[in-house]
Order: C-alpha cells, then sequence, then structure tokens
C-alpha cells in the first residue's frame, strides 16, 4: 500500500484529524455562545 493511500477512508490518520477538527468546532460553539449570548439555532435563525 502506497503511503498517500493511508491517509483516505477509516484509517488512525483520518480519525485523530476528525476527533481534533470536532473538538476544536464544539469549542468554538461554545466560545461563540458565550461572546453573543444566544446559541447556535438563535445566530442562524432558527429560533
Amino acid at each position: 500500500m502506497d503511503n498517500q493511500d493511508a491517509k483516505f477512508g477509516f484509517t488512525n490518520f483520518a480519525e485523530t484529524w476528525n476527533g481534533r477538527l470536532a473538538m476544536l468546532g464544539f469549542a468554538i460553539g461554545l466560545v461563540t455562545e458565550y461572546v453573543t449570548g444566544q446559541g447556535i439555532l438563535s445566530q442562524i435563525g432558527l429560533m
């Protein structure tokens, strides 16, 4: 298997980055809610 092929699909590399980006997105969402005083649904106009 080529080194490039290992970066696609359900691999440790992909899952590690998926987890890191999910944690970053969650933290940004919490900070945004704290700063604006509105939940995510209010910010995008659904509530």
